[in-house]
């Protein structure tokens, strides 16, 4: 019941903070005669203030005890906030005894600074301990890059260069050294291990039996989904990310070349050794400006059930990213579901070996899509030809598939298309010149680059 109470004290906490800023403000303005008609109200503010005050503390120090904060930022707002009742009791008992406006102003002025303290600390518990000058920095802007580029990224540490990065910026806010939402904190090696109330929440090489994973993959609306809907969310390439790592034995000391490099994570390393987001974010000009309708979260839960990823592109839309990577299926069932969110879908991802012509055929109906994934896919060039009509299309990734010059030129209607993505793929360097002539304004990627070796990039070792 205690902590019943305790989590109503965000709701109290405003209280004082109104009330008691009003009071003090009203205070310094009744010293001049044009103001004094407000000293008749001052009492029964301050009483309503000081009054609010304590029940806030009484509060504050029940959530408190509830587990789900911890280390010195708790305890010095606690402090800050006995202070601030303290101080409005003073005031309430001296307001009508003392008649000194020097008095009065200097105990008011102080409890503006001490409201201002223990707000702002109790924002740091709630949001974060950087949460006022989180924009400051430059990865500081919601849904920013998590993780900081990797300039070697197969000599750098997994855990240490990429995914206690992407905790730290995704994760500690709730799950840190002050508050440990769910008794969880993720800030640590061995409170990783040790989990939270509700277990493990990774199993060393079963990332789809962590509870991490389960989480991150819950529809938004679910009260149960990482991280809340308010806060930044983990892009599918970062959840691909933390599935590599933890199916790979979640090990905090190994290097990036020393786990299992499949297909399905290069995208992901070769993005962090660029410097590029590796979350993938969408601009502004390929999310659609007219809005459309929230996806029920039954549909959404269906994706998860069969292993594939869907998120918001961006906080406070509802157009969507499919992720089929680790899709169970592609038959009937799935391609159903796709029908269902066609009007939301922008991002999609379909890197999955099941995938074929008649998958594509879906796909045609998907009229927003500005993304589109086929690498690796058993697609050909009779499948592109359902692609056309996606006016909207402004990426197409093609790597991995036996797409030829002819299916290319079926692509010329899309007016929109600006990035073509060719590499392993049965287009020839003669190919390229007349795809380069038939879409003029695409920039084509056809990879397998080779970087020059610089005098600077080799070490001579001599004999002492």
């Amino acid at each position: 019941m205690l902590e019943f109470f305790g989590r109503f004290h965000p709701v109290f906490v405003h209280l004082p903070i109104g009330i008691l800023l009003l009071a003090c403000i009203c205070i310094i303005l009744s010293f001049k005669t044009k103001f004094a008609g407000l000293r008749p109200a001052l009492p029964i503010m301050l009483l309503l203030g000081m009054l609010s005050a304590v029940v806030s503390c009484l509060t504050g120090y029940f959530l408190a005890n509830g587990g789900d904060y911890d280390g010195k930022l708790v305890s010095n707002h606690q402090w800050m906030g006995i202070s601030v009742a303290v101080l409005s009791l003073i005031l309430l008992i001296i307001y009508r005894k003392v008649k000194s406006n020097m008095v009065l102003g200097s105990i008011s002025g102080i409890l503006i600074i001490l409201i201002s303290i223990t707000g702002h600390l109790g924002g740091s518990l709630t949001h974060g301990a950087d949460y006022l000058t989180a924009p400051l920095k430059s990865d500081g802007a919601k849904g920013g890059a998590a993780i900081p580029p990797i300039a070697n990224v197969q000599e750098a540490f997994v855990y240490q260069h990429a995914i206690q990065p992407l905790f730290k910026s995704r994760c500690y806010s709730c799950h840190g050294s002050e508050k440990q939402k769910g008794k969880l904190r993720l800030d640590q090696e061995v409170f990783i291990l040790k989990g939270g109330e509700d277990g493990h929440t990774l199993v060393k090489g079963k990332a789809d039996e962590s509870e991490l994973i389960k989480r991150l993959l819950l529809p938004l609306t679910d009260e149960d989904h990482m991280a809340p809907k308010e806060k930044p969310q983990l892009t599918p390439n970062e959840i691909t990310l933390l599935k590599w790592w933890i199916d790979n034995g979640a090990d905090f000391k190994k290097k990036f070349k020393e786990l299992p490099q499949p297909e399905m994570i290069k995208p992901v390393l070769a993005a962090l050794q660029k410097g590029e987001t590796v979350g993938g974010e969408v601009k502004a000009s390929e999310i659609p400006v007219e809005e459309v309708d929230a996806v029920d979260s039954k549909v959404l839960q269906q994706f998860t059930n069969l292993g594939i990823s869907v998120f918001p592109v961006a906080q406070n839309t509802n157009y969507l990213s499919a992720n089929f990577i680790n899709a169970t299926s592609m038959g009937k069932e799935v391609q159903d579901l796709i029908k269902l969110i066609k009007k939301q879908l922008i991002w999609l991802k379909l890197e999955n070996g099941k995938v074929t012509d008649q998958t594509l055929e879906v796909i045609k109906d998907c009229k927003n899509l500005t993304r589109l994934s086929l690498n690796y896919t058993a697609v050909t060039d009779a499948g592109l030809a359902q692609l056309k009509d996606l006016d909207q299309l402004q990426s197409l990734s093609l790597v991995g598939t036996k797409i030829t010059l002819s299916g290319i030129n079926q692509l010329k209607k899309l007016k929109n298309l600006k990035f073509l993505y060719l590499y392993q793929t049965n287009v020839n360097k003669a190919d390229l010149l007349k795809i380069k002539q038939l879409l003029p304004k695409v920039s084509l990627d056809s990879g397998n680059y080779k970087v020059p070796m610089l005098a600077q990039d080799t070490a001579v070792i001599k004999a002492p």
